[in-house]
């Protein structure tokens, strides 16, 4: 398993490690990744993604998953998340639909 959010793409970066002596050495730096239970309230059900924390922040900061799946590039996310972008999309759709058939009749 790869070390990138799922979410936000945020993965590993290079740079040096540098001593005193201004001797430099390359190493990694990880992104903060956790394993996370999100809920969706338009599907209906929770989600395990791999997130980083910074990525759990700005879900939390636009609303939840479901609006932060829906404002974000499909490009950008994980095959997992992209697929839940498209579930979220097509209930909407759906729901969408059925109260634009509910008001036809009345009028």
């Amino acid at each position: 398993m790869s070390r990138v959010c799922e979410l936000t793409a945020k993965g590993r970066q290079v740079g040096n490690n540098v001593s005193h002596a201004n001797n430099k050495t390359k190493r990694v730096f990880l992104p903060n990744l956790q394993n996370v239970t999100l809920m969706s309230d338009i599907l209906g059900r929770s989600v395990r993604l791999r997130v980083s924390m910074n990525g759990l922040r700005s879900v939390e900061h636009v609303g939840g998953l479901d609006n932060w799946l829906i404002k974000t590039n499909a490009l950008k996310l994980s095959e997992r998340a992209a697929k839940l972008k498209r579930e979220i999309k097509k209930k909407v759709a759906i729901a969408a639909e059925a109260t634009a058939t509910e008001a036809a009749p009345a009028a």
